[in-house]
């Protein structure tokens, strides 16, 4: 897409099943990473795993992303035994229009591909595997500033394992999507503007319960803050049903450049 880097989100779930591969009868619950090196997408990546300990009730590991000889990413992940405790959550936003009410991945892209720059067109006709169906598009076709929320319907285009692992890894890397953009809504930009330079500087995840990734699941996103050349945004994922499943939060690098080297 001519960004020349590895995505974000492919680093985080690798990283993931990497941990996730030295822990046995226990699921994560969460993950906290940082971006240090753009990754190169025409080499591997190596991921090492340090098993930091390994408790009665939670196992924590460290991974590095490596290429090149040096790290590009590194994330601690702690899993924990399932217990039962006390419960609550902040509820589903209301009147929300559910996937089966908004386009497809396929008759958005028919509606806007042959007037989007080149850069978006090839981003869109990319086959990819996580389909995602905005409730607001008016972000992808227009300039206008908006307020710093935004809902996405997310879910693999195809089937997962059963295994509760695999999901986990998956939303991972479905986490780091639309994520850094919304905190570009309030300056109609995107993430496709020559005139910026972007990208996830850390990340952060708790999941809270089990799910599914490969059915319809609601990431309703907010951006508080942008400034210093950097966007906080965070970002809660429901299941159809309501269920708060998992929180994200990340800030994400957010620079001018000069147009005339863009």
């Amino acid at each position: 897409m001519g960004w020349q880097r590895v995505f974000g989100g492919q680093v985080i779930g690798q990283s993931l099943v990497a941990a996730t591969r030295t822990v046995e009868g226990r699921g994560v619950h969460s993950l906290h990473g940082y971006f240090m090196r753009p990754g190169d997408p025409e080499v591997p990546i190596l991921y090492q795993v340090e098993r930091i300990r390994d408790g009665r009730s939670f196992t924590t590991r460290r991974v590095v992303a490596i290429q090149h000889g040096k790290a590009i990413f590194s994330m601690s992940a702690s899993f924990q035994v399932d217990e039962d405790g006390l419960d609550h959550q902040i509820d589903l936003p209301e009147g929300l229009p559910m996937p089966e009410d908004l386009p497809s991945e396929q008759e958005f892209k028919e509606r806007v591909i042959d007037g989007a720059p080149e850069n978006v067109r090839r981003y869109w006709q990319r086959e990819r595997p996580i389909e995602r169906r905005p409730v607001d598009l008016r972000h992808y076709l227009t300039r206008e500033k908006l307020d710093p929320y935004q809902y996405v319907w997310v879910r693999t285009t195809g089937p997962l394992p059963p295994d509760r692992e695999s999901h986990a890894c998956v939303l991972a890397y479905a986490s780091d999507l639309t994520l850094l953009d919304t905190s570009l809504f309030p300056h109609g930009t995107s993430v496709f503007d020559k005139t910026i330079q972007t990208a996830s500087l850390d990340h952060a995840m708790w999941f809270h319960r089990p799910f599914k990734a490969d059915e319809w699941l609601l990431y309703a996103q907010d951006s508080p803050w942008t400034g210093g050349a950097r966007g906080f945004s965070r970002g809660l994922i429901y299941t159809r049903e309501g269920v708060l499943v998992a929180s994200v939060a990340q800030e994400g690098l957010i620079r001018p450049i000069d147009p005339a080297k863009a």
